[in-house]
C-alpha cells in the first residue's frame, strides 16, 4: 500500500490581482504558509507560459526550482478551461467563448483547434516537469440532451461520443508519447459526468491506456451516486483526486436539478471541507487500500465560507485524513512461523 501525498491545493479559485494571489511565487509562499506541500497549477498565462514549458526543459526546471524554494511541489497541471473547449455544443458557444483568447472568439472551429493544441502542449509540459498525471475536462456535445425529453433521436448519443473520441484520441496519443495520464474530472456539464459516460467514452477511444479519471466526490454526491463504490469500480483509472465537500438536502420545492436557484439556495451545494456530507474517512481509507499514489488536492468551492478560511482549514483537514499506511500486520505478534510442511499437516494432506 502507498501513503497518499499531500496536502496540496488547486490554485484556480484563488488567483487574483492583489498579493498574495497575484503571482506564482506569491501563491506558492502563501500555500506553504498554510501548511500545503503541493499546488495543482492551472495553465493560466499569469502563472505559466505553456508554450515555453512544452518546449523548454530549462524553463520547467526553473519553475520547479522557484516552487521548491518555497517548500512546494507541483502536483499536476490543469487544462480545465481548454479541455472544455475541445468539445462545445453550439448552445454554449457564446458562454464558453470567454475561455478562449479574443482572437478565437466567434469562431468555434478555430477555438476548438486552439484548445486541442493547448492540451497537447500541457501533455509535453507535464513530461518536462516530471509529472505523471494531468487534470482536465472532456467538454460536452451531448449534455443538452442528458434528460430524454423529447425522446432523443436514435444514434444521437452514440454519434456525440464518437465525435468526442475523434477529437480526444490524437490528444491521448500525445499523452501516451509523453508518459502522462490524462485525468478527466467527472463533472456535470461534461459528457463525462458519471461512471456510465466514462465507460462509454472509454469504449469509444478503445480503452486508451492514458484515459483516466480525476476523482471529485462532491460531484458524485450531488448526483446521488455511491461515490465509495465508484472508487472500487474505477480504481485502476483514478489518477487525480480533488478533496471537495458537498451536501444534498432535498425539500418539497427542489432537488437534484436545483430549480435554477443560486448556489446558496440549492438543495445540493458545495461546501468547505468538513462542512458537508462527504465521508472522507472512508474515501481516504479506500484510496490507501487501492494503492492510490497521487496527491490529495483541495479544490475550494463554497457558497458560504470565505475562501481564505476554507484554504486555511483545508490543509489541516487533509493532513488529518491522510493515512500513513502500515508496513506490518496488526496480528504479527501472534504469528506461529509455520512452514509449508506444517500447513499441510494442519489440513491433513
Amino acid at each position: 500500500m502507498k501513503t497518499i501525498k499531500g496536502p496540496a491545493i488547486f490554485l484556480a479559485q484563488f488567483m487574483g490581482e492583489e498579493a498574495p494571489f497575484d503571482t506564482l511565487d506569491h501563491l506558492a509562499q502563501w500555500a506553504a504558509g498554510l501548511g500545503y506541500q503541493g499546488i495543482q497549477l492551472p495553465t493560466d498565462p499569469r502563472l505559466i507560459d505553456l508554450q515555453a514549458a512544452a518546449t523548454s526543459k530549462d524553463y520547467c526546471d526553473d519553475l520547479l526550482g522557484r516552487l521548491a524554494a518555497h517548500g512546494i511541489a507541483l502536483t499536476e497541471l490543469s487544462t480545465h478551461l481548454q479541455g472544455q473547449l475541445v468539445a462545445v455544443h453550439p448552445a454554449y458557444d457564446t458562454l464558453f467563448d470567454g475561455f478562449a483568447p479574443p482572437t478565437f472568439r466567434g469562431n468555434p472551429a478555430a477555438r476548438t483547434e486552439w484548445a486541442i493544441e493547448q492540451v497537447k502542449l500541457a501533455a509535453r509540459a507535464s513530461a518536462h516537469l516530471g509529472l505523471s498525471a494531468h487534470a482536465t475536462f472532456s467538454g460536452a456535445l451531448a449534455w443538452p440532451y442528458f434528460y430524454p425529453w423529447p425522446q432523443r433521436p436514435a444514434g444521437l448519443v452514440e454519434e456525440a461520443f464518437a465525435e468526442l473520441a475523434r477529437r480526444w484520441r490524437p490528444i491521448l496519443d500525445v499523452f501516451e508519447d509523453c508518459g502522462v495520464d490524462c485525468a478527466y474530472e467527472i463533472h456535470p456539464g461534461e459528457d463525462l459526468h458519471d461512471g456510465a459516460t466514462f465507460e462509454r467514452f472509454l469504449d469509444a477511444v478503445h480503452h486508451h491506456p492514458r484515459a483516466a479519471i480525476l476523482y471529485d466526490p462532491s460531484h458524485l454526491l450531488l448526483q446521488q451516486m455511491d461515490y465509495l463504490a465508484f472508487l472500487d469500480i474505477y480504481r485502476d483509472r483514478i489518477k487525480c483526486f480533488h478533496v471537495k465537500d458537498a451536501e444534498f438536502r432535498p425539500d418539497g420545492r427542489s432537488g437534484v436539478y436545483g430549480g435554477y436557484l443560486p448556489w446558496v439556495d440549492r438543495p445540493g451545494r458545495f461546501r468547505s471541507l468538513g462542512d458537508g456530507q462527504v465521508d472522507f474517512k472512508a474515501i481516504f481509507s479506500k484510496l490507501a487500500q487501492h494503492d492510490f499514489a497521487g496527491w490529495a488536492v483541495l479544490e475550494w468551492e463554497c457558497c458560504l465560507k470565505h475562501p481564505e478560511d476554507g484554504a486555511r482549514e483545508g490543509a489541516n483537514f487533509i493532513r488529518d485524513h491522510i493515512i500513513r499506511v502500515t508496513d506490518k500486520l496488526f496480528d504479527d505478534f501472534a504469528s506461529t512461523g509455520m512452514d509449508s510442511a506444517a500447513n499441510r499437516r494442519i489440513m491433513g494432506i
